[in-house]
């Protein structure tokens, strides 16, 4: 049996970021496949609107609406009137602040874009994590605000990008057996330095799935010992840089982040 596919088209008067995290942050609580997320962006009339909705729209179909431009939010609402399936993603949002403060709203098409400062930080962030991934460019460390060390397969990438996300310019640096890291990690305040481990049994699993999924056999890569000798080596070194350890077995990467957040703040997490 052929499963069913819904599509969700995310129309936008801007670029439709905002309207696609909403559709695959509602569609993650369904099964993988059960829905198809397309970005319709940069409508600019209500003709435009018009031969997008009745070209995409079948009878398995959602749009999802981030319209600020007040003629094409009339012209949605008027065609979910007639029984195109829709959601507003902005507008109860948009209209409760704007009653809030007694300010109309600008209706401004990619005004956050344009305006929000930390809009720009994020993709320089970005830029910088995939850069200075997997201990590349160790010469400029000391740009970075945050610095991951660990271990093959402690999360150094995807916390990496998920940091950088937030705005901070994050390096990560692979700890491998036997190899003294670049001097340069030496020379940082410790206090920006996180060092990354997890429980042995947890990344000796990790890294069988890692080694099956490229086909390859790497020797005594996951075998117990010497993930647990590349860990003791990887915790001495910590201690000599004197940087905070941070756990990531059995946590989602937005936990972990949100610890390292803390403690730059100033405000570590309290545990048990």
């Amino acid at each position: 049996m052929v499963q069913k596919q819904v599509a969700v088209h995310v129309v936008s008067d801007a670029l439709g970021e905002t309207g696609e995290m909403v559709a695959r942050a509602a569609a993650a609580q369904f099964y993988p496949g059960d829905f198809r997320i397309e970005r319709l962006e940069k409508i600019t009339s209500p003709e435009q609107l018009r031969r997008v909705v009745e070209t995409h729209c079948g009878n398995d179909c959602i749009f999802l609406y981030t319209l600020v431009d007040a003629p094409l939010r009339l012209e949605m609402e008027r065609l979910a009137a007639t029984g195109v399936k829709a959601v507003d993603v902005l507008g109860p949002a948009v209209a409760i602040l704007g009653d809030s403060i007694g300010h109309r709203p600008a209706g401004e098409a990619g005004a956050m874009h344009r305006t929000d400062a930390e809009y720009f930080e994020r993709i320089e962030a970005t830029e910088f994590a995939v850069m200075h991934d997997d201990g590349r460019h160790p010469e400029d460390l000391g740009e970075a605000d945050i610095v991951l060390i660990g271990v093959s397969r402690t999360s150094k990438t995807p916390l990496s990008m998920y940091l950088a996300f937030k705005g901070y310019r994050v390096a990560n640096v692979p700890l491998a057996p036997g190899m003294e890291p670049p001097s340069q990690l030496f020379e940082l305040d410790p206090r920006r330095v996180f060092g990354l481990v997890t429980d042995p049994k947890v990344l000796v699993d990790i890294r069988c799935e890692r080694m099956r999924e490229i086909g390859m056999l790497v020797p005594r890569y996951a075998e117990r010992e010497e993930v647990e000798r590349e860990l003791e080596e990887a915790r001495s070194l910590m201690r000599r840089i004197g940087c905070i350890v941070i756990r990531t077995d059995n946590r989602a990467v937005e936990e972990s982040a949100q610890e390292i957040v803390r403690y730059l703040d100033g405000t570590p997490e309290i545990r048990d």
